[in-house]
């Protein structure tokens, strides 16, 4: 445990551990080319963050049908699903040094396969998905269920929405919001 700040980590999946944000980004670019629409990836991606329904009011307002056909597009950029810079490291960082990860995500099992496309289902002791009917976060149940389960006394949430820092707090652990692997590595004294 020598360095290490945390020994248990609670991780969201979705702009967290997957740069879903580059994912949608490709699908929502390739979609307005599909229109005649050019846009610059970079102003898709910040719209994006915002939210899907402010891109679409901002770059296709008036297009019929572009949310389904983005939906389709977007599902098959998830086949090649891109992990955040750095992560595959500092997952087998925290392990070799003994420390537990664990995941707390909305969606349903399609996680488990993303784990295994990305290659990091391994490192963690347990996954959460909707399947498993905990009240979504903000709600602090299913971080809850895994702080008594695993006896966690030295737990860190960590995620890119203040639900997952608030969920995190209400459970009696620390929480950190995620912006990027470095930040994230300074702040556990990685």
């Amino acid at each position: 445990m020598k360095g290490m700040k945390y020994h248990d980590y609670i991780w969201d999946l979705g702009g967290t551990l997957l740069d879903n944000y580059e994912t949608s980004t490709a699908a929502f670019v390739e979609t307005l080319a599909q229109y005649g629409i050019e846009q610059e990836h970079d102003r898709v991606y910040e719209a994006l963050k915002v939210s899907t329904a402010f891109a679409i009011e901002k770059f296709a307002p008036d297009i019929e049908n572009f949310l389904e056909n983005y939906k389709d597009n977007e599902a098959r950029e998830l086949e090649y699903p891109v992990l955040f810079e750095g992560i595959p490291e500092l997952l087998k960082d925290i392990s070799d040094k003994g420390g537990r990860h664990f995941l707390v995500s909305h969606r349903n099992d399609q996680v488990l396969e993303l784990l295994a496309k990305t290659q990091i289902a391994d490192y963690f002791t347990e996954v959460v998905t909707a399947s498993s009917g905990f009240k979504r976060k903000p709600d602090p149940e299913s971080m809850i269920y895994l702080r008594d389960k695993y006896h966690i006394s030295s737990g860190l949430v960590i995620g890119d929405r203040n639900i997952d820092v608030e969920a995190g707090k209400a459970a009696g652990l620390d929480a950190y919001l995620f912006k990027n692997v470095v930040t994230l590595r300074q702040a556990i004294d990685m």
